[in-house]
């Protein structure tokens, strides 16, 4: 086959605060069929995650900084369109880390075959992938649920928050959620969530959750930090849990931000207080995969997708986390 030409997406500049139109650039390349051991994939699918933002900044962190003027990475699902390994045959769904592109071109090992099972495919980048598993793994291990739990989740309707909520639910708790507008507190409410607070209405969010949650909280899943984690700790009974997954209010921060005032609390409650990623529990992919496949058949799961098409929207797909525009997973369609 020959070579097909490919849009990607690049890192012009690094971000200052909040990521704007001018730190990406859109290019074209010529990417070659696959030699022995390689193959070559279409992609269908790509997601834009806030962990992201992160790998934007120029310093040392879990995973190595983006490259100015190099295509960006993330998640991706695609077609094997071309194969220079037996392994992988023409027409094999594999998901991968080479997103923020049409095609690529790599070597055998940098791709995972999937069966779909009758699963949408972008479902591999949402409730069974990465935020899925995140989900799965972080409220399940860190938070140890007991039937009768109070659970406060801030984020809720993301595409992590929203499945944190209805594992919640499975397990017998009682789900407090903090989300950004009526709209996803109406979905939310909609998948069993007990009380919903839109956090930008309220008068005084401490309030608001205390009245949600009169006997306080013993799991606080954390997408956000800031005035929330103060509030969490504040309403925390003794022996609370902690899973800190993500604090998306600092992400694009110019300046260092003021911890909560009230620390104090994880003496005095004996609280577990714990950060996590979600290669903590590679380990765990298997039986994640099997209990959320089987809650998904029983209907016992539901997400929502906020999709964009196209590779040119790749960025205002990525920006548009940062500003509440996304109602579960936020995704972009490529083929």
């Amino acid at each position: 086959m020959p070579a097909v030409t490919s849009k990607e997406v690049r890192l012009k500049s690094r971000p200052e605060g909040s990521p704007i139109a001018e730190n990406f650039e859109i290019a074209s390349v010529e990417i070659a069929g696959p030699a022995s051991g390689f193959v070559q994939v279409k992609n269908h699918w790509m997601s834009v995650d806030p962990y992201m933002r992160g790998r934007m900044y120029d310093r040392p962190s879990y995973v190595p900084p983006f490259q100015l003027g190099e295509a960006l990475q993330g998640h991706a699902i695609g077609e094997v369109i071309e194969s220079g390994d037996p392994d992988f045959q023409v027409g094999d769904i594999v998901t991968h880390m080479l997103g923020w592109r049409e095609y690529v071109t790599g070597p055998k090992v940098l791709f995972t075959k999937i069966d779909t099972h009758g699963i949408p495919l972008q479902a591999f980048l949402g409730v069974m992938g990465m935020p899925g598993m995140t989900a799965y793994c972080g409220f399940l291990e860190i938070g140890a649920p007991k039937p009768g739990d109070t659970v406060f989740v801030s984020g809720a309707a993301g595409a992590v928050g929203s499945l944190v909520c209805q594992i919640a639910k499975i397990k017998g708790c009682k789900v407090v959620a903090s989300c950004g507008s009526d709209e996803k507190g109406a979905w939310l409410k909609s998948v069993g969530v007990d009380e919903v607070v839109n956090y930008k209405t309220v008068p005084n969010l401490l309030d608001a959750v205390r009245a949600a949650a009169p006997q306080g909280i013993d799991i606080y899943f954390d997408n956000v930090g800031g005035e929330h984690l103060e509030v969490a700790l504040e309403v925390a009974r003794p022996g609370a849990r902690f899973a800190e997954c993500g604090m998306i209010s600092q992400y694009n921060a110019t300046e260092p931000t003021p911890g909560p005032s009230n620390l104090v609390y994880i003496v005095g409650k004996s609280l577990k207080i714990q950060g996590f990623i979600v290669s903590n529990y590679a380990s765990m992919q298997g039986q994640f995969l099997a209990e959320m496949g089987g809650w998904i058949k029983d209907g016992q799961i539901k997400w929502e997708e906020t999709v964009m098409d196209g590779i040119d929207q790749a960025p205002a797909a990525f920006m548009g986390l940062f500003s509440g525009a996304n109602a579960g997973k936020m995704l972009v369609k490529l083929a």
